[in-house]
Parts: C-alpha cells; sequence; structure tokens
C-alpha cells in the first residue's frame, strides 16, 4: 500500500478466553478469524478479527497483561475499559449484521438516527456487547 494518510490500524480488546471472543465475532458479528489455530498451539499471544482491508481487533487474554510494558505505567491502564468502538456499514450490511447478532440472541439497543461521527451524522445506528462486556456501536451513512 503507498497511500500513507493516517488511519486506523487496529483496537486491542481485552477478553477472557481469545478463542471463544474470536468466534462470537466470526458467527455473531462475520468477521474473520485470524491467527486462532496458532494461538492454540501457543504460537502467538493473542487472536485478531478482520473488519476489513486495513483493520483488526486483536483479541487480547487478561493474561497478556504483565507484558504490557512498553511505557512506564503501561501495566496500569491494561485492561482499562473503552467506551465503545464503532463500525461503520453500508445500509444492507448494517441490516445483516443487526439480524446476525439478533440470530445469535445477543441483545441490541434500539435503532437510532442522526449520530455525530467521523463522517457527520449516520443515518441509523445501535448498540451491542461482546461476551467480554465491549461495546459496539453499529451504524451507516446515507
Amino acid at each position: 500500500m503507498t497511500d500513507h494518510t493516517t488511519r486506523l490500524d487496529h483496537v486491542v480488546l481485552w477478553v477472557a478466553d481469545p478463542v471463544a471472543a474470536a468466534g462470537f465475532y466470526e458467527n455473531a458479528v462475520g468477521l474473520e478469524p485470524l491467527k486462532v489455530a496458532e494461538y492454540t498451539e501457543g504460537k502467538v499471544s493473542f487472536v485478531s478479527v478482520r473488519v476489513n482491508e486495513e483493520t483488526i481487533l486483536d483479541l487480547a487474554p487478561h493474561s497478556l497483561v504483565e507484558r504490557m510494558n512498553m511505557l512506564p505505567g503501561s501495566v496500569e491502564s491494561a485492561g482499562h475499559p473503552v467506551n465503545h468502538v464503532c463500525l461503520a456499514l453500508s445500509s444492507a450490511g448494517f441490516d445483516t449484521l443487526r439480524a446476525r447478532l439478533a440470530e445469535h440472541d445477543v441483545p441490541m439497543s434500539d435503532i437510532g438516527h442522526d449520530s455525530s461521527g467521523a463522517r457527520g451524522n449516520a443515518t441509523r445506528n445501535f448498540y451491542f456487547r461482546d461476551p467480554d462486556g465491549n461495546v459496539f456501536e453499529a451504524r451507516h451513512y446515507a
């Protein structure tokens, strides 16, 4: 890739069981799991799921906290909750995600309208939680 504009590369979420979390994101959300076999074989320390060609979610086990020493104080901040992560979808993708989550009995908020985001006001949005309590917003723009 030769376009060097700033983009979101990845978000790390703390999870109790990375393999189970990857299963949730694959089955209920429709994201592609990455490195699950390598994780179960002990070759990598976390699992990921692909959001799009440029962005992934890393699913880090709580046991990884002790290795969060990249900056002074990082260990103390590891596992600190994020308010929510927002996924922007097409209108059809929004409807498909909502149907998938319903099929998997994932509780969701009502549909909201005109919430502000990176590309202006979204036509529709809703919220849901993963099994580890991480909150996601799903939205689509006109």
